[in-house]
C-alpha cells in the first residue's frame, strides 16, 4: 500500500510541475509572448540568373544563354511586383532594352499631312512651242540663223529670200501708185497683198520709197525664243507655209513630276511644289500644281504632274533632272491616328504592331494587328487596332518579335502563337536542360540553305566585315590544311575562335540573328573539334562541317572581306568518302584541303561572294 502511495505522490508533482511550467511560459492570452521567440530564420531566396537579350531565360546557376550564347545576369529580384502579367505579354529586362535600344511613342491624332518626294524633268511650255514658217515661196540666198540653239528675238531677220512671185508683186504695186488717186482700192489691195507674206510696214514704205523692185528680201521672225531646230540649208527652195526653223520659248517652263498611282490622291491643283536642280546648287525653286494627268501610264504606273514655273533669266532648261517635294494634305481626312513606319511589321496582308502595357515596374509588349490606311510617308494611318494614347514599340520592334518566338506567343510569323521551331533554337522549353541540349545538338549540322530568306542588303556592313574577318582567319586554316600542316591548323584555330567572338550578334536583327546563333553552336564545335585532334583526318572532316556551315552564314548574311577580296565556295565530291565537302577560298584555282598535295587540283567552283 506504501508503494502504491508514493507512485500517486510522483504523479502528483509530475502534474503540478506541468501547470508551473504552463504558467511561467506565457501561455495565458493575457501574457505577453516573448519577442525573441518568433525570430526565426528564413530560407534563403534562390538567387536566379537571366539572359539580357533573352529575360525568359531564367537559371539558377550563372553561365551562358543557352539561345545566344551570351554570359548571363544575375536577376534582381527587388524589382519585382504584385503587378499582374499576362500570358500573352512579352516581358523583357530593363539590360534588354537598352541593348536592343528599343523606344516606344504614343499613338497621336494629327491632320493627314505627307511630304511626297518626286522625281522628274523640265520641258518647254507646249504653247510656247512655235514653227517658223515661210509666207513666200523662194530660194534661200542668205541663213542668219546657222545652228540649233541660237536665241532669236521677235522682228529679227533669219534669212534672205529671193522670189519672183515678191517681185511680181513689187511691180503690181508700183503701176497701181500710178492710178491710186483714181483707184485707191488698187493700191490698197497691191499693199496687203505684200502684207500677207508676212512684210511689216516698215519694209513696205522702204520699197515704196525706193521706187525700184527688189529682187531679194530678208525674212523676219515672227517669235521669240530659241531655234530647237534647224529645217533648212543655204540655197533650199521653199514653199509658202515650208517650215522653216522650230523655235521655243523659254520665259515660262513646265516642270512634270512622275507621281506613283498611290499619291495621286494626294495632290490637287494649286498646290505648291519646292524643288531643285543640279544645274543651280543652293537655289531652291517654286511653282504651283496647275494640271494633273488623267491617265497613268500602263508600264511605269505614273502620271505626270504638271508644276509651271516663270523663268526669265533662263537658268532652267529643258530636260534638266528635277528632285521635287510636295507638302500635301488629304482633305477628306482630319484628326486621323498616326504611328511611324518603324513600329510595323509587314506580313503578307498583315500588320503588326507590339503595343506597350503600361505596367509601373514591369516593362512588357503586347502583339496586336491593325489595320492601316494611307501612307504618309514617315507615317501610316491607323483605320482599325489601335486607340489613341496607346504606347507602341517605334524601334527595336523586331527584337520584341524575336523573344515573342523564342517564347511561343503570337509574333509576325506565328500569328496564332504556340512553341514553333526555328534550327532547334526558337520555341525551345528551356527548362530541360538536357532536352536543349539534344536539341541543339540534333539541329547543328542542318543544311541552312531551307531557312526563310534574308534580305542580306539590310544587313549592318559592320557585321559584314566581322564576318569577313571569320572567313579571312578560316582560310589561313584552310591552306594549313592543303599543305597537310596538322600543328599549323590546330594553332591556327586559336586566332579563329577569337575573331569569332568578336563578333557583335546584337547588330542582327529577327530572323538573321537566329541564322547567326544556329551557326554559331556549329561553327564552335567544329573549331573546337580541330583544335583537340592532331590526326588531321578528323581534323578535315571536322572542316568539311564547318566549310559547310559558314558558307551558309556567308549566302545568307553577305560579307565584306578585309581589301574587298573575293571569296570563292569550291567543292569537291571526293571527299569524307565521297560524301562531298565544301570550302571557301580567295583563289579561283582549286587547291583542295581535304587531300592536300595527293588531289590537289580536285574541285570545282560553285559561286562567287
Amino acid at each position: 500500500m506504501k508503494k502504491y502511495k508514493n507512485y500517486i505522490i510522483a504523479a502528483g508533482i509530475l502534474m503540478l510541475g506541468i501547470i508551473i511550467g504552463k504558467i511561467t511560459s506565457g501561455d495565458d492570452k493575457g501574457t505577453s509572448h516573448r519577442e525573441d521567440e518568433h525570430n526565426y530564420v528564413q530560407d534563403p531566396v534562390t538567387q536566379l540568373w537571366s539572359c539580357s537579350m533573352h529575360p525568359q531565360i531564367k537559371m539558377e546557376k550563372p553561365g551562358n544563354c543557352p539561345i545566344c550564347g551570351m554570359e548571363l545576369i544575375p536577376l534582381d529580384k527587388s524589382k519585382d511586383s504584385d503587378e499582374k502579367i499576362t500570358s500573352n505579354e512579352i516581358v523583357l529586362s530593363e539590360e534588354a532594352i537598352q541593348l536592343a535600344n528599343i523606344q516606344s511613342s504614343k499613338v497621336v491624332r494629327s491632320n493627314a499631312k505627307k511630304e511626297i518626294r518626286l522625281l522628274g524633268a523640265i520641258k518647254s511650255d507646249e504653247r510656247r512651242l512655235y514653227s517658223q514658217v515661210s509666207h513666200i515661196p523662194g530660194r534661200i540666198e542668205r541663213l542668219y540663223i546657222n545652228f540649233t540653239g541660237e536665241k532669236v528675238r521677235m522682228g529679227q531677220k533669219i534669212i534672205r529670200l529671193y522670189s519672183p512671185e515678191l517681185i511680181s508683186a513689187q511691180k503690181e504695186l508700183f503701176e497701181a501708185m500710178k492710178s491710186k488717186d483714181i483707184y485707191p482700192q488698187l493700191f490698197k489691195a497691191s499693199k496687203n497683198k505684200l502684207k500677207l507674206w508676212k512684210l511689216t510696214d516698215k519694209q513696205i514704205d522702204a520699197i515704196i520709197k525706193s521706187g525700184k523692185v527688189q529682187e531679194q528680201i530678208d525674212i523676219l521672225s515672227d517669235y521669240s525664243g530659241y531655234v530647237m531646230k534647224r529645217n533648212v540649208e543655204l540655197g533650199d527652195h521653199v514653199m509658202e507655209g515650208m517650215k522653216l526653223f522650230d523655235i521655243a520659248n523659254i520665259d515660262k517652263i513646265w516642270v512634270m513630276f512622275d507621281v506613283y498611282e498611290a499619291d495621286i490622291s494626294w495632290i490637287h491643283k494649286g498646290d505648291w511644289a519646292n524643288f531643285t536642280v543640279q544645274a543651280v546648287p543652293g537655289k531652291e525653286f517654286k511653282g504651283k500644281v496647275t494640271y494633273i494627268d488623267p491617265f497613268v501610264t500602263q508600264k511605269t504606273r505614273v502620271a505626270k504632274v504638271r508644276v509651271e514655273v516663270n523663268n526669265k533669266n533662263h537658268k532652267l532648261l529643258p530636260e534638266m533632272f528635277v528632285n521635287g517635294i510636295i507638302k500635301a494634305n488629304m482633305k477628306d481626312t482630319k484628326d486621323a491616328l498616326i504611328i511611324p513606319k518603324s513600329a510595323v511589321l509587314w506580313t503578307g496582308k498583315r500588320a503588326v504592331v507590339y503595343v506597350k502595357v503600361p505596367h509601373k515596374n514591369t516593362i512588357s509588349f503586347v502583339y496586336r494587328e491593325v489595320i492601316l490606311g494611307s501612307d504618309l510617308g514617315e507615317f501610316y494611318i491607323v483605320e482599325k487596332g489601335l486607340k489613341d494614347g496607346e504606347e507602341v514599340a517605334t524601334n527595336g520592334v523586331f527584337r520584341i518579335d524575336a523573344s515573342a518566338q523564342l517564347l511561343g506567343q503570337r509574333s509576325m510569323m506565328n500569328p496564332e502563337g504556340g512553341k514553333v521551331s526555328t534550327g532547334g533554337h526558337t520555341g525551345m522549353e528551356m527548362g530541360d536542360d538536357d532536352k536543349n541540349d539534344e536539341n541543339i545538338k540534333k539541329g547543328d549540322e542542318d543544311d541552312m540553305s531551307g531557312m526563310i530568306m534574308i534580305d542580306n542588303t539590310k544587313i549592318d556592313p559592320k557585321f559584314k566585315k566581322q564576318l569577313g574577318n571569320v572567313v579571312d582567319s578560316y582560310i589561313i586554316l584552310k591552306d594549313a590544311l592543303t599543305q597537310s600542316n596538322a600543328v599549323k591548323a590546330q594553332s591556327q584555330t586559336v586566332q579563329l575562335k577569337q575573331i569569332i567572338s568578336e563578333v557583335d550578334m546584337l547588330l542582327l536583327l529577327g530572323d538573321a540573328h537566329i541564322v547567326w546563333m544556329k551557326a554559331l553552336k556549329s561553327i564552335n564545335k567544329n573549331v573546337n573539334m580541330i583544335q583537340i585532334n592532331t590526326n588531321i583526318k578528323e581534323q578535315r572532316k571536322a572542316f568539311g562541317l564547318l566549310g559547310k556551315n559558314l558558307s551558309d552564314v556567308v549566302d545568307m548574311l553577305g560579307i565584306i572581306t578585309p581589301e574587298s577580296k573575293t571569296v570563292y565556295l569550291e567543292f569537291c565530291p571526293m571527299a569524307d568518302d565521297n560524301k562531298g565537302g565544301f570550302w571557301l577560298s580567295y583563289d579561283k584555282e582549286i587547291a583542295n584541303p581535304f587531300f592536300g598535295v595527293s588531289m590537289l587540283k580536285c574541285g570545282e567552283v560553285k559561286k562567287t561572294f
